[in-house]
């Protein structure tokens, strides 16, 4: 039982496509580059993170997951492409629905962020044109810092290729048991960087213009729809993100484009980023003078809206409030609160999140914080 008072935005039931959730407390999707390694496998550590943080009507997101291995940028990152990755996330699936939670499998290409340690045959990584970020390092396959390499640029029949890739890891996470998908096209990987004019010079049908610009995404989503339904499939955008290297001309006018092609699709949600979070912040700071994005895209799209960045329960509750969202993602506050609704609900105290055992590892900063009938000594207040 969670308590929360009748009044709680935060803990009213929400209709998301096909999805009926008991609570707008969602949780964001979150690597933590933890799979099995060789093959990327879901493992029983997984499993255990993603069961403890399931909730009676609650939805989780879970961390990006490769369609293919081209789309791999990030060692330990798990994977949905073969019958061990599908199985693997079966028993992921079914730890979630047990307690009575849903669990939708976020699906990305890196795109241009990778490293040819980390291509099938050390290739060249991918992306609409031939431009490498500025000022950015990434990391190879065994995790140490490494130099971007300029990428190639896809050809249209190699991008034919990677939007079907896509529609079958929609099959596969059908198979797997999953609830819906959602769509990573945001944070400066593959679909983002076709979408932003600094990353895409391209001058065919998925270059140039914003509808151009926006072509490639929008093929993915009709291929999802066209592999399970509409209702199933959600979409995450960054506007204004400058994440991994990005931006663009004219935002504003790119996902206002964007916002209403993908409500003429009837998705379940749009997910939107905020970018006013300190991403690097360990007090959740926010500039309270970067654009609104949630709010751009409420006007555009015309389903629910789940936000990210930087929440607390305060200002989560406000943005409910003032109907700037429907559901609030949550990204560190659950790494380090596996019972975060509950906490929400009470005005519970909260675990302080480790940052250094965010990516990669083992049991340590994954699945041993405590909840809260176990926590002796909590750390502080963010509720």
């Amino acid at each position: 039982m969670l308590d929360a008072a009748p009044s709680d935005p935060l803990f009213v039931p929400l209709r998301l496509g096909a999805l009926t959730l008991g609570h707008r407390v969602v949780m964001a999707p979150l690597t933590r580059m933890r799979s099995r390694q060789p093959g990327d496998v879901p493992q029983a550590m997984n499993e255990e993170y993603y069961r403890q943080r399931a909730s009676d009507g609650g939805l989780i997101i879970t961390e990006a997951t490769d369609i293919i291995e081209q789309a791999r940028g990030y060692p330990g990152v798990p994977g949905i492409y073969t019958d061990e990755q599908i199985a693997g996330w079966r028993r992921i699936t079914d730890a979630v629905h047990a307690k009575h939670g849903s669990i939708i499998l976020q699906i990305w290409h890196t795109g241009r962020i990778s490293h040819p340690t980390m291509q099938p045959g050390g290739a060249t990584p991918v992306a609409p044109s031939a431009v490498l970020p500025t000022g950015l390092r990434h990391i190879d396959a065994s995790g140490q810092p490494a130099d971007l390499v300029v990428p190639h640029a896809l050809s249209e029949d190699e991008i034919g290729s990677i939007v079907r890739s896509f529609a079958v890891a929609v099959r596969n996470a059908r198979a797997a048991g999953f609830d819906g998908v959602e769509i990573h096209a945001a944070n400066g990987y593959l679909i983002d960087q076709f979408l932003q004019d600094s990353s895409n010079l391209r001058a065919d049908r998925y270059g140039g213009s914003i509808a151009n610009r926006a072509r490639f995404l929008l093929d993915v989503v009709d291929a999802a729809i066209s592999a399970w339904s509409s209702d199933r499939i959600g979409v995450r955008l960054s506007p204004w993100g400058r994440f991994n290297g990005m931006a663009d001309s004219d935002p504003a006018a790119l996902y206002q484009h964007v916002g209403a092609a993908l409500s003429e699709r009837r998705l379940a949600y749009l997910h939107v980023v905020e970018p006013r979070a300190d991403q690097q912040s360990d007090i959740n700071a926010i500039d309270a003078d970067a654009p609104d994005a949630g709010a751009l895209l409420k006007q555009a799209f015309a389903g629910p809206v789940i936000s990210a960045g930087g929440y607390v329960g305060g200002t989560a509750r406000a943005a409910l409030s003032r109907g700037q969202a429907d559901a609030i993602a949550f990204g560190r506050l659950f790494i380090a609160n596996p019972d975060l609704p509950r906490r929400l609900a009470i005005g519970a105290e909260m675990n302080r999140y480790h940052r250094p055992s965010f990516y990669g590892g083992d049991e340590r900063g994954y699945v041993d914080y405590p909840f809260l009938e176990m926590a002796a000594e909590p750390a502080g207040s963010l509720s």
